[in-house]
């Protein structure tokens, strides 16, 4: 069975394609478990210094501000502790001493995620991490998080600016998730989660569901939003347990190819087909 309702439109004016449909070719490239460059961007205008520290993988944005203001940061050899301060291609910036390049190498990853792993790059208890499964020694984040226990579709890159609109609901970026439920859906449930929910945190946009007609417990789901948690919330507010939560597309990017625990580096036709999602200069 089928129910949907209200589905946004993708901003191309087609709606989201059906999560069994055939999807667009990914890359043929083939698994690596080494390090490979990305693109180069070189610094072709001034930017704030702490982005020039944080584009040079030195720190974060944050951390470089607490350098910034301890006096270990030089702007043509002479001490800078304005955080605000700008710096051009021209300039010379060091950090201890040493100095850094504005050069900044774009990375971009697609893991298929196994389960028992964080979607962060550390953990306080001391469990695995989505890092120690893709070793690229760069300072790298994932695109959103996936729960420990959830599997599939995760990017990860160090490209702030397509990771913040990939990830902001005003693009309607489709995510599509497989979810095993504890007992079949009720096809009166499904309508009510595909027209929209209200949960703690403020109402779910429409979506479009699909119970597996052969096992009616098993069901396709797909969003243009994001919440935290959300799918796991939306179907425990109609008393169900999801026992299985699955990621198969993550905007056209899905993990044909990559067994669990497997990763790719995206190619440069799919990078510049995401930054067009997000209307961003490719």
């Amino acid at each position: 069975m089928r129910t949907q309702k209200n589905t946004p439109k993708r901003r191309n004016g087609k709606g989201p394609s059906a999560p069994r449909t055939q999807q667009r070719p990914s890359a043929t490239e083939p698994t690596r478990k080494r390090h490979q460059r990305g693109d180069i961007v070189g610094p072709e205008q001034s930017v704030r210094l702490n982005k020039a520290i944080a584009d040079a993988g030195v720190a974060s944005r944050r951390s470089a501000d607490e350098l910034i203001e301890q006096g270990k940061v030089t702007i043509n050899r002479k001490v800078c502790t304005e955080r605000g301060t700008k710096v051009g291609p021209e300039d010379v910036v060091a950090v201890n001493g040493e100095p850094i390049t504005r050069t900044k190498h774009l990375t971009y990853v697609l893991l298929n995620k196994p389960k028992n792993t964080i979607s962060t790059s550390s953990d306080e208890k001391g469990r695995t991490t989505v890092f120690d499964v893709v070793k690229i020694h760069q300072r790298l984040f994932t695109v959103g998080r996936l729960d420990r226990n959830t599997t599939g579709v995760l990017l990860i890159t160090n490209d702030g600016e397509l990771a913040n609109r990939l990830m902001h609901p005003r693009y309607e970026i489709p995510r599509v998730y497989k979810v095993g439920l504890d007992k079949p859906l009720d096809p009166r449930d499904g309508k009510r989660i595909a027209a929209g929910v209200e949960l703690e945190d403020g109402p779910t946009q429409p979506c479009q569901v699909m119970i597996d007609p052969k096992e009616p417990s098993t069901v396709f789901l797909e969003l243009a939003e994001g919440k935290n948690r959300e799918v796991r919330r939306l179907f425990e507010h109609f008393g169900y347990e999801v026992r299985r939560l699955d990621r198969k597309q993550y905007a056209f990017l899905t993990t044909r190819g990559l067994a669990r625990g497997e990763y790719r580096h995206l190619t440069r036709d799919e990078v510049a087909e995401l930054r067009r999602l997000v209307k961003l200069k490719v």
